[in-house]
């Protein structure tokens, strides 16, 4: 993927403190998102002041598994790659935002039975186990399953950690219920590639009545940027390619959402909530859903792009706890989501740019999102509005 000038992938820890407090959140949750601001606040300053140290084997985590995978079960595999979970395992706003939710809050995990929805390493069942669990079922589909037995068991933990391999909605747990569920089932753009189906199937047939699921809520955000230098260089580079017309290839990567990290000076209006999802209580079906939008300019600017990005909370814990993966936020590996528009719209500050925002599982395969962006602008030096379409494949 691209990287546009000036990036910063990561940051000093009064720049994390500084960044975090700028973090949009819902006018009707003040109190709540006050609250998640200031754990994201304590979390970037834990992950900054905090060495973490990480291992790094010769060998893929993979073993030599079952050469005769179909390309129906490449999704699933493919996070099992080395590359792929060390880079999850690295992202430590990730991963230390789950460790402390689980250490801090030990009375939730205390003699509890624990479900780890898509467990890759194990290293969520280990937290739990770390923390007093007295049991933890850990679910993984792919081939990582097997290296996670031989890590569960290295350190230790097989007597509490049962490492089971297959999908979610295809095995038998040996218990009837358990107290909590566990998962990190985000994808880019928070929707696509992501486990959510499962995590609510499982939360449907396994969770008892007063369980809990970690995390239980997933907010989506949308903030408008200047991006001339990268849209030239990526997108306008097809109207001319050493003399011949490739807008063809134009169109198509207009259509293409770039998942990348956002330069929060290029960041022109305010960020607007989206949608938040409640994970304990929420249907399948709303993962689908269009909702309207207003980005008010709060400079003269231009914009190029929309930016989507989410934050995640953990509302069940002593304090609320959670993280953001927003550009004014500590890097994530799931950065951003950035969607070009066709126009290039020139705004003034105070202006509006409204419209909505339509997003749905793609129908042949529900991993892949379709996204709908419908704008308009009144503004006084521009007047523009479109429909858009992407696919995020």
């Amino acid at each position: 993927m691209g990287r546009r000038k000036n990036n910063q992938t990561s940051m000093s820890l009064n720049n994390a403190q500084h960044q975090a407090t700028k973090i949009c959140f819902n006018d009707d949750d003040d109190e709540e998102n006050s609250n998640l601001d200031d754990s994201i606040v304590a979390t970037e300053k834990a992950i900054a002041m905090d060495d973490v140290t990480m291992s790094d084997p010769n060998g893929s985590f993979v073993d030599g598994g079952d050469d005769d995978n179909t390309s129906a079960d490449y999704y699933f595999d493919s996070y099992s790659h080395f590359g792929n979970m060390q880079e999850m395992l690295k992202d430590v706003v990730r991963t230390k935002t789950y460790q402390n939710v689980i250490f801090q809050n030990k009375f939730l995990f205390k003699d509890k039975i624990v479900l780890d929805v898509g467990a890759g390493t194990g290293i969520l069942s280990l937290f739990c186990a770390k923390a007093g669990a007295a049991h933890v079922y850990a679910v993984e589909c792919s081939h990582i399953a097997n290296m996670a037995k031989e890590i569960v068991e290295s350190n230790g933990y097989s007597n509490v950690i049962t490492v089971l391999k297959g999908k979610i909605e295809e095995i038998e747990l040996p218990v009837a219920k358990v107290d909590i569920i566990i998962s990190e089932w985000m994808g880019y753009f928070l929707l696509f590639e992501n486990m959510l189906n499962s995590v609510l199937y499982t939360r449907d047939k396994w969770l008892a009545n007063d369980g809990i699921v970690l995390p239980d809520k997933a907010s989506l955000y949308l903030t408008a940027i200047e991006d001339a230098e990268y849209k030239e260089d990526k997108i306008e580079f097809w109207n001319n390619v050493y003399g011949f017309d490739m807008t063809c290839i134009k169109k198509q990567a207009m259509g293409e959402p770039l998942v990348d990290t956002v330069d929060q000076n290029q960041i022109v209006t305010n960020c607007q909530l989206l949608k938040t999802m409640d994970i304990s209580k929420m249907a399948s079906g709303d993962t689908s859903f269009t909702v309207p939008f207003k980005l008010v300019a709060e400079r003269d600017d231009y914009i190029h792009a929309l930016v989507a990005y989410f934050d995640v909370s953990f509302t069940k814990c002593h304090k609320l706890m959670g993280f953001s993966t927003g550009p004014r936020s500590r890097a994530t590996h799931w950065k951003q989501t950035v969607l070009y528009l066709e126009d290039v719209l020139t705004i003034c500050q105070g202006e509006a740019l409204t419209g909505s925002m339509t997003v749905a599982p793609n129908k042949k395969n529900p991993r892949d999102i379709d996204i709908t962006i419908k704008y308009s602008l009144n503004g006084q030096r521009c007047v523009a509005s479109r429909t858009q379409h992407y696919k995020m494949r």
